[in-house]
């Protein structure tokens, strides 16, 4: 009889569980926990993914904020060694991703606050501050005042080699426009920029071709990328063994100069590279491009492949020539039988 008593409770209990499991928001918020905390080992339980992923639900459910994000912004300011304050910004970063709301209520000065720990001695400090700037510019309200510390991480990422650095200051320069009074410390900082594209860390590579590849677009910008010294092995960068994430940034990089480099607008002054430069590099009379570009071809990567014929196509066309029915014959690397 005891067991025929039971059965109804348990009955309740699997339907709370499961209605919990299946919750469409509940599922979304405990993907994102998991996800967000990934290789992360969070200072205070109640941090932890999981924990916060519980905070996100509770708000769904009760419409109140949890208090997480501004009990972790308000710990910020009090004195803490400098792994804890990497641990607290780690922490916040998970937060403004997974309690949206509680973020989007913050104030300009809680990202001056994160934006003050770029000035940490800590590397490790110093990374998790760039990261949770990059979080905080998911919102819209923030963009402007992070733009103010672009300045501070170009800075950071030409006199700090260290690749962990580089890959968060670029993720977050990547995800908003940079704002013109930043050009002339890109100038400066553009050989840091051609010194990381051209090291042996992937995801650091990436990221610093795809900031390069939006500076391309930009005319004041262009003769400083393409003047810039790069390594006498720098087509190595086109070879078929490359990654392809890394190759078809590489490849858009070459279309959007050689764009450039075609527009009236950039054709109209007689310009003057140095013989180590990018230029020389990939548009030089004795540049081998054009074999790696052939060669690419074929690649196994079908969005390479493409972006290997878009760059063909703009090294045989110059973006000029308007409606033209066909390409004139040109100082292509392409024509003499090559």
């Amino acid at each position: 009889m005891s067991c025929i008593r039971q059965r109804p409770r348990q009955m309740d209990i699997r339907k709370g569980v499961v209605s919990l499991a299946t919750g469409a928001g509940a599922v979304y918020l405990l993907y994102k926990a998991i996800k967000a905390g990934i290789k992360c080992q969070p200072p205070f339980c109640s941090a932890s993914p999981i924990c916060i992923a519980r905070l996100a639900i509770e708000r769904e459910r009760h419409g109140r904020d949890s208090g997480e994000l501004r009990r972790l912004l308000n710990s910020l300011e009090c004195k803490q060694d400098p792994y804890t304050r990497s641990m607290i910004l780690h922490s916040i970063t998970r937060c403004v991703y997974l309690l949206e709301s509680e973020a989007s209520a913050c104030t300009n000065d809680d990202i001056t606050l994160v934006g003050s720990m770029l000035d940490d001695k800590d590397n490790s400090v110093k990374i998790q501050a760039l990261n949770t700037l990059k979080a905080f510019s998911g919102i819209r309200k923030f963009r402007l005042k992070i733009q103010e510390h672009s300045i501070k991480v170009l800075e950071l990422i030409s006199t700090i080699w260290d690749s962990e650095l580089h890959i968060a200051g670029l993720r977050l320069l990547n995800n908003f426009p940079l704002p013109d009074f930043v050009h002339p410390q890109l100038r400066r900082v553009m050989p840091a920029l051609m010194e990381i594209l051209q090291s042996d860390y992937i995801l650091a590579q990436v990221q610093a071709i795809r900031l390069l590849s939006s500076l391309a677009q930009k005319n004041d910008l262009l003769y400083d990328i393409l003047n810039c010294q790069v390594h006498c092995n720098f087509l190595n960068l086109f070879q078929s063994t490359q990654p392809g994430s890394l190759l078809f940034e590489v490849l858009v990089f070459a279309e959007r100069l050689s764009e450039g480099r075609s527009s009236p607008h950039y054709r109209a002054v007689k310009w003057h590279y140095n013989e180590q430069s990018l230029h020389e590099a990939l548009f030089g009379d004795d540049s081998r491009l054009a074999d790696r570009l052939l060669a690419l071809v074929i690649h196994p990567e079908e969005d390479v492949q493409i972006q290997a014929c878009k760059v063909i196509v703009s090294l045989q066309c110059p973006q000029d020539v308007g409606i033209r029915p066909s390409c004139p014959p040109s100082h292509s690397c392409f024509n003499n039988g090559e």
